[in-house]
């Protein structure tokens, strides 16, 4: 079979590594793609906004199913064409991926069938918006109601840092379009996780649990990043925490969207807040998370092209998932500048050596290569390396290892990925 995987990031990187290890996989294609994902699948440059070119590729090339990465297609109704034209492709259709386009429309789904979440306003008006602030008080949190890569959330600890996060968006148009309308929310204190499921809009079969690291630098300090770092499982998503937020979080935005007549088919990501035990969502997102696909796709074991065929065709019940039982860590190498302006262009060096370990998995988010057939950097997040290990702790101590036989110009990355889960283990006594 032949497929095409729309997206040039780690995630996309992860999702081609996959359906290369299927036994339907005869050629994959990946639009745009990057210097990692080039040595797996044949990169193409359609532009990934052009559905109607990608569309005549799909034909051309006979492609059997098409795969989409990020939201910004998914929000523009790649999926609503494709569908349209016959054509088999994952992910949601443009009124289901509002759930992630529009935060007000996931925040209204949440209100309507009762799943847990923070109280909020939506506003147009700065003005509104500075007097609701300033009535509330803070901490707060600001909200860009579009897309706006991962970084359109702004926790603010004072009344001041509110009010600037709202010029920035309403005002200074920092997320472009996006800040139109921000939602100004309660501030919910605790300990984040990603809860990520493949749905085919009746059958909803949950992923392994993830803990991202939004913030750039350790300690979870400085401003909001796409994701620095992954690991899986979360230890605060225990079992019966799953159960709580299959019964009061997947179930009810699934069967909600059914009763706005939207059928909502692909991955479902559920980005939650987890304090006394009790989950609240932050967000949705109509997508894989990146980071965290990739310690999660590292352990995967059943066949990623009969889950995504299931999605498709709608036979989800009939797959049973099957995980590694390893723990898995990965850490995002980024881009001196990130995730403000960022250099691009440094050559980075050490990845055949990291090739040569075992259960180490390098996966490119953002890399080109440059004329001299070099991978360089493109992107604010340039890699995320991913290990698996016999526990948490062996995960993390393979994963930095390797990023220690990486270097490019000005790079810089977390150096307490996962240290939280090596602490809870420790708090309980519980062996790593």
């Amino acid at each position: 079979m032949k497929f095409l995987v729309i997206g040039g990031g780690g995630r996309e990187h992860a999702i081609v590594w996959k359906l290369s290890q299927s036994r339907h996989t005869d050629k994959i294609f990946c639009c745009p793609g990057n210097a990692g994902i080039s040595e797996l699948a044949e990169c193409i440059s359609v532009n990934d906004n052009n559905f109607d070119a990608l569309l005549d590729f799909v034909r051309y090339e006979g492609i059997d199913l098409t795969i989409v990465g990020p939201e910004a297609p998914l929000s523009k109704g790649i999926v609503d064409v494709f569908e349209k034209n016959g054509r088999k492709i994952v992910g949601p259709n443009m009124k289901a991926a509002q759930l992630e386009g529009s935060k007000l429309f996931a925040k209204d789904l949440m209100k309507r069938c009762g799943i847990p979440t923070a109280e909020y306003k939506a506003f147009t008006s700065y003005l509104h918006a500075e007097d609701y602030v300033r009535m509330k008080g803070a901490p707060i949190v600001i909200k860009a109601d579009g897309l706006a890569a991962g970084k359109g959330v702004i926790v603010a600890e004072t009344v001041e840092e509110a009010i600037a996060g709202l010029r920035l968006i309403m005002k200074g148009r920092a997320f472009g379009d996006a800040g139109n309308k921000v939602l100004v929310e309660e501030c919910i204190r605790g300990e984040e996780a990603s809860f990520m499921a493949f749905t085919d809009g009746k059958t909803i079969l949950p992923m392994v649990s993830a803990q991202d690291h939004k913030r750039i630098f350790d300690g979870d300090k400085g401003p909001n990043t796409g994701g620095m770092g992954a690991y899986s499982p979360a230890p605060v998503l225990t079992p019966e925490l799953e159960a709580i937020v299959m019964d009061k979080v997947m179930r009810p935005a699934i069967k909600g969207l059914q009763s706005d007549g939207i059928k909502y088919k692909g991955i479902l990501y559920a980005g939650l807040m987890i304090k006394e035990n009790k989950p609240s969502v932050l967000e949705f997102n109509c997508r894989l998370g990146d980071p965290e696909t990739q310690p999660v796709l590292a352990r995967l074991k059943t066949d990623m092209v009969d889950i995504a065929l299931a999605i498709a065709d709608e036979k989800l019940s009939n797959i049973n998932l099957e995980w590694r039982p390893e723990p898995s860590v990965c850490v995002v190498m980024a881009s001196k500048g990130y995730p403000g302006a960022y250099e691009k262009g440094q050559v980075i060096e050490g990845l055949n050596d990291v090739k040569k370990m075992d259960n180490i998995f390098v996966f490119h988010s953002g890399t080109s290569l440059s004329r001299d057939n070099k991978v360089v950097t493109s992107g604010g997040r340039a890699l995320g390396v991913t290990a698996l290990g016999r526990d948490i702790r062996d995960a993390k101590n393979k994963a930095y290892n390797a990023v220690e036989k990486i270097h490019f110009k000005g790079m810089h990355y977390r150096k307490d990925i996962a240290d939280r889960a090596i602490n809870r283990f420790k708090m309980h006594d519980t062996p790593l």
